[in-house]
């Protein structure tokens, strides 16, 4: 048993002083106010862990070389998949590694990699089919927080097109043959604590639907959670209503896809129509702001898909920046832009959906939250740096701290970041010599 005492917590009533929190293994024992004692002090605002609800942990090697030059989301991809190309189980290992371990140092807690590099060049399987999927929870699993690895359906190139180039290395051929080799990852993975093994269609660029309902049963047979990217272009959507005389969310909906163990990451165009699938249907929707704005997306209707229905969840997606404070105030940021109005989201909402309701997209419905029998994630944000001085309550976190004022971090009942610095040594050399065995 290990007790911290906390300067502030952010309790399901509130911000609170002085709480006690007494962690047994990886759960949270017991909640209480009271003096430290022989606790370790925890300062500053200690909220429940952050769930990075949509990774591509590969795509951290492209920070600060897109940025360069013009461009849009297609021309962005193309230099995505150059380095698609060149990743192995080894050097995706240590990539993924050192991209978590970034994540860990600004709070999160539980990663949701949406994983698609399934096979070696030329699409050929590797011995282990899912190698590459396993190096990602061996990844996460050196670095410190819970991953659900969410294997993702993806066949074709766009719609009606084949796969081509480094796409190859994504492709099982069909759902059928995806299922059998997901069947085999969610085996490997099965009784592994802090792992789940979920599922996710690409989008509709790159599964037809007759493809869909395989994807799906897989989904509702483990009880597992089900992603997918969903309308991120206009010319995604136009191309799917040209084909299938359909939206991307209405093809999704009548093929089983949508549900309240579902996400709809970005959905960023949407009709009326639309909004009314996935908000009655409860499924999740998951923002990325910073890539959203980074790929010239555009901006999602946030604020309306949660007033009818659909919780919202963050993620940081391409990596183009990592600090989940960011992408919340972000919502609420860019629902100003768009109507020109102030105060859309109470930063309680916001800190829900980088907490509880992300932990629950991804299969953990018992973390995010500073409770007896949760998880125990304890994500300690200082209150007195350059950017939080002066700042209270909920605002201080989500309007006022970065990734940088995180100074502990506490992961499943294991403390993996002390004074600002993770357990495994210098993120930053990680990071740099990962990538640079990319370039």
């Amino acid at each position: 048993m290990t007790t911290y005492w906390c300067e502030y917590a952010w309790l399901p009533e509130g911000l609170t002083r002085s709480v006690l929190v007494e962690v047994d293994g990886e759960r949270i024992a017991r909640v209480t106010q009271g003096e430290p004692g022989t606790a370790t002090r925890l300062a500053g605002l200690t909220l429940p862990g952050l769930a990075n609800a949509h990774s591509h942990a590969f795509h951290r090697a492209l920070r600060g070389a897109t940025q360069r030059g013009k461009g849009d989301f297609w021309t962005w991809r193309d230099q995505m998949y150059e380095v698609a190309a060149k990743l192995d189980p080894e050097s995706y290992l240590r990539l993924a590694t050192a991209v978590y371990a970034e994540m860990a140092l600004a709070g999160v807690t539980c990663v949701g990699e949406f994983h698609y590099l399934h096979h070696g060049p030329g699409g050929v399987p590797y011995d282990e089919p899912n190698e590459m999927g396993l190096a990602l929870v061996e990844a996460a699993r050196a670095a410190g927080v819970r991953i659900t690895l969410l294997d993702t359906c993806y066949l074709t190139g766009g719609v009606g097109t084949a796969l081509a180039g480094a796409q190859v290395r994504f492709g099982d051929g069909n759902a059928e043959r995806w299922a059998v080799r997901a069947e085999g990852l969610a085996s490997a993975l099965r009784g592994r604590s802090g792992v789940v093994a979920g599922a996710a269609i690409h989008s509709v660029r790159a599964v037809p639907p007759e493809q869909m309902p395989t994807v799906a049963e897989f989904s509702h047979h483990h009880a597992a959670p089900l992603h997918m990217h969903v309308s991120e272009q206009r010319a995604e959507n136009d191309a799917c209503v040209e084909r299938y005389a359909a939206t991307p969310v209405q093809l999704l909906h009548e093929h089983g896809a949508l549900g309240p163990r579902s996400t709809a990451v970005h959905a960023t165009h949407l009709t009326e129509v639309d909004v009314q699938l996935l908000g009655q249907s409860r499924t999740y929707v998951c923002m990325c702001p910073t890539t959203e704005r980074d790929l010239a997306d555009g901006i999602g209707p946030a604020r309306t898909l949660f007033e009818h229905g659909s919780p919202i969840t963050l993620g940081s997606d391409s990596h183009a920046v990592i600090d989940l404070f960011e992408e919340a105030r972000a919502v609420e940021l860019n629902e100003r832009l768009a109507t020109e109005r102030r105060g859309h989201w109470p930063a309680a909402d916001l800190l829900a959906a980088a907490t509880s309701a992300g932990h629950a997209s991804l299969g953990f419905p018992d973390a995010g939250l500073l409770v007896a029998g949760a998880w125990a994630d304890l994500v300690s944000v200082r209150l007195d740096s350059v950017r939080t001085a002066g700042a209270t309550g909920a605002e201080a976190a989500v309007f006022a701290a970065g990734a940088a004022d995180v100074h502990s971090v506490v992961s499943s009942g294991r403390r993996i970041v002390t004074d600002g610095r993770h357990v495994l040594g210098e993120v930053g050399t990680l990071l740099t010599d990962s990538i640079a065995a990319l370039r």
